[in-house]
């Protein structure tokens, strides 16, 4: 049997982590790091202040990364909700332009990082969505795929 990748989903639950216990932050960290790497969930960091931020398909999936930090790597931690819809990657046609200068300015509360480095906008409705699309036609939008080191982003409309 032969796999080529991890399955990737696009979020629908979103929320900031926090850490518990200050003095146990390499722990949380590296905890967190290794469960996304795993594919529990996907991890953003905020470019404007670089919170991080957890998004996962199921609520459940919050008291699982929760217990195991804590029994794995003894790290304790809350969340916060974050008002985000979709996770949808971003592709500007010229990162250079205006339009796209203006679109990370009035974007900024809501655009991340994932792991990898890629700019992430966390839309907070469809509506968002769709009237972002229409006044920034050059700031291409993309969903990841389910396996996305076989066929690259899905494009959003």
């Amino acid at each position: 049997m032969n796999f080529k990748g991890i399955p990737s989903f696009s979020p629908e639950h979103f929320r900031y982590i926090n850490n518990a216990d200050p003095m146990k932050a390499k722990q949380l960290e590296k905890g967190i790091d290794q469960l996304m790497d795993e594919g529990v969930a996907q991890l953003f960091t905020l470019e404007m202040n670089n919170r991080k931020i957890i998004g996962t398909v199921g609520a459940l999936q919050y008291e699982v990364i929760q217990y195991r930090l804590e029994h794995e790597y003894g790290a304790k931690c809350s969340y916060e909700n974050f008002p985000a819809h979709k996770a949808c990657w971003i592709k500007p046609l010229d990162p250079k332009s205006e339009e796209f200068a203006e679109f990370r300015r009035i974007k900024q509360k809501f655009l991340a990082h994932d792991k990898y480095g890629q700019l992430v906008f966390l839309a907070d409705s469809e509506f968002t969505i769709q009237m972002t699309q229409s006044k920034f036609p050059n700031v291409k939008m993309f969903l990841p795929p389910k396996w996305n080191s076989i066929i690259g982003y899905s494009m959003l409309m």
